[in-house]
């Protein structure tokens, strides 16, 4: 049973847990596998001379050729051992029915695979015939598999959620001729930029300590062993992270250098050659095998990266196969949930199920298989608050750029305010008292943020808050979000984090059953939030200071929605300076932050502008 699953909970960062939320268990034992496949372990040689353990289950019916589908992960292949079996083969139990070759390899320096682990391996386009790289080795497993694992059809599929997704997409590049079909899952693509532990420069704490502290513990030699999770002391993550204090203490306190990563990770706070190089993006170009790429609307990981992979493909290989499916989804709940609600909030329908079946099978089976059963739009992407699925032609659907603007008094309309004084609004922002991320307690960060009730938020002096009238008719929005803030700080640099909110009705009903209590009269669910280090408004290469109590421009892109604000709903917008433990604690001085000390932390006061040539607003892409 999969404990990350049932109940609502900080994210999982131990490793165990890490391997359960890859590989979903469809079924309580390892019987029916056993009974419909073999299993062969195997050393794959890659160009160098490294070999790669790899795992190979073949149907026991040899009456027929089948085609191969690779899983590359960082998380463990296991079960070890031929007398062991996994209880569950394939991204679905489709999969396992329907009768493919099943292979996982632990990727080179990770439990049995010889060589040196590199998190997010820069890929090399120009390599001699022994440099490697996972598209390399990607390449040389293939290459390998369909020479020797008998009864394959010559045909390769490819998928990996999360870091597996990586490997994915690092796949497709240069990719062998025999990989006909890839689906990089919520794959990691720029961990700068969007994706896990930074978003626009600032750092997402819990998640990027959490996990660091225990999967990036080196690995002396090949091992089964999972390596120990770390042991916080408190189930509660704001005060844990709040006493560790500023962000050199996570070593001196706690890691003491025993994870390189973190270290490298602590040298390089700007967008430097070191996270340029380890970006997936720019090498997604001249992609051969059909890429079905698949994302969360309310994945906390990995957004960034569906949604940033798709458009790459799209960018720089138009010529490509490609297709993006977005669903209502948790990072990888296409494959663990029914996908029918996420914290308090239902989507109406098992949209897992309808996922698999529909959208994900048929699209390895057509490539494979020849069963070209359904055909694909370009994208597939469900749309939240009305709660259907929608097929376009082309992402982000054709719409009508509008504004959306902040006003006196926290009105919020598409009309253009008048010039009435006030002209801004402001807060004071006390790193030493942030504002938190969530109404609870939590080590980490949790899945059910995403679309969590923001009421205990506007209650805080700290948050700026903007509501639309009841809307009249719906208003829908697809593709990205925009954020234009005119600015001002008592400081030298801040954090400005916006917040769009879908406000139901005050007379909406309760769910049935309700077993957590929850009044969704007036809720105020968060659609998208996301933050943005001020220091970053010009370039993430250079970061400015900023003058103090003088306007400024900050101006950043939110991930892609598609929502529809129904009639009677109202539009919230929040804006604040802190959100912790989420994001890390701004000094609101500019120093490096992870050199800071404490003295560096300072209160400052904020002012959001909304008049004359100071208009801030949201640029919204909404459908007709």
């Amino acid at each position: 049973m999969n404990p990350c699953r049932l109940r609502p909970l900080p994210f999982c960062f131990t490793i165990i847990c890490l391997l359960l939320t890859v590989v979903p268990s469809f079924g309580q034992d390892d019987a029916a596998v056993k009974s419909a496949y073999t299993k062969v372990e195997q050393q794959i040689t890659m160009r160098d001379g490294v070999k790669l353990f790899t795992s190979i289950y073949s149907p026991r019916d040899t009456s027929q050729k089948y085609p191969i589908m690779l899983s590359r992960t960082p998380y463990s292949v296991s079960p070890y051992g031929l007398k062991d079996y996994k209880t569950a083969l394939g991204p679905s139990p489709l999969f396992q029915a329907g009768k493919f070759i099943f292979v996982y390899q632990d990727v080179r320096g990770r439990f049995l695979s010889e060589g040196d682990y590199v998190n997010v391996r820069p890929h090399k386009e120009n390599k001699t015939s022994h440099e490697i790289d996972e598209s390399s080795d990607t390449y040389d497993t293939i290459d390998w598999l369909v020479k020797n694992v008998p009864n394959n059809n010559g045909r390769v599929g490819m998928w990996g959620i999360s870091y597996p997704g990586f490997y994915v997409s690092n796949g497709i590049m240069q990719a062998h001729p025999a990989l006909k079909a890839a689906s990089p899952q919520a794959p990691i693509a720029n961990w700068f930029l969007g994706d896990d532990f930074h978003h626009n420069g600032t750092l997402f704490l819990p998640h990027g300590f959490n996990f660091l502290s225990s999967f990036g513990l080196p690995r002396p030699h090949p091992t089964t062993d999972f390596p120990p999770g770390f042991k916080h002391g408190t189930p509660d993550g704001y005060s844990f992270f709040l006493e560790m204090g500023p962000l050199a203490n996570a070593n001196t306190k706690y890691l003491h250098d025993s994870v390189v990563f973190w270290n490298e990770m602590m040298e390089h706070p700007n967008y430097d050659d070191y996270w340029q190089a380890r970006s997936t993006l720019p090498h997604l170009k001249n992609i051969k095998p059909a890429v079905m790429t698949v994302g969360g609307w309310f994945d906390a990981e990995n957004l960034y990266g569906a949604l940033n992979t798709y458009k790459s493909i799209e960018k720089q290989s138009p010529g490509s196969k490609n297709t993006l499916v977005m669903g209502p989804w948790f990072h990888g709940g296409w494959a663990r949930s029914d996908g029918d609600f996420l914290g308090n909030v239902s989507f109406g329908t098992k949209t897992s199920l309808y996922y698999r079946e529909h959208i994900e099978l048929p699209f390895f089976n057509c490539l494979l298989k020849d069963r070209c059963d359904e055909k694909l739009p370009e994208a597939f992407a469900f749309e939240s608050g009305s709660n259907q699925w929608r097929r376009y032609e082309h992402w982000p659907p054709p719409g009508d750029q509008k504004s959306l603007y902040l006003g006196p008094g926290g009105r919020l309309s598409f009309e253009m305010p008048a010039d009435n004084l006030p002209a801004f609004d402001e807060y004071v922002s006390d790193p030493q008292k942030p504002v938190p991320f969530i109404n609870g307690i939590a080590i980490g960060m949790t899945r059910e943020y995403m679309v969590e009730d923001q009421r205990f938020a506007a209650r805080r002096p700290d948050v700026l808050v903007y509501e639309s009238e009841p809307l009249t008719q719906n208003v829908t929005v697809s593709g990205p979000i925009t954020a234009t803030l005119f600015v001002s700080s008592s400081g030298t640099d801040s954090d400005y984090v916006v917040k769009v909110i879908d406000v139901f009705p005050n007379d909406t009903p309760d769910p049935t059953p309700n077993p957590t209590g929850v009044k969704l009269g007036g809720y105020e669910m968060l659609v998208r939030g996301e933050p943005m280090r001020a220091r970053f408004r010009n370039s993430f290469e250079k970061p400015e200071a900023m003058i103090p109590n003088q306007v400024t421009k900050v101006e950043f892109t939110m991930p892609d929605v598609n929502h529809s604000f129904q009639v009677g709903h109202r539009i919230m917008v929040q804006v604040q300076s802190t959100w912790f433990p989420l994001v890390d604690r701004n000094p609101q001085k500019f120093v490096d932050i992870y050199k800071a000390s404490e003295a560096d932390f300072q209160k400052a006061t904020q002012r959001v502008y909304h008049a004359g040539q100071y208009r801030s607003h949201l640029s919204l892409n909404v459908l007709k």
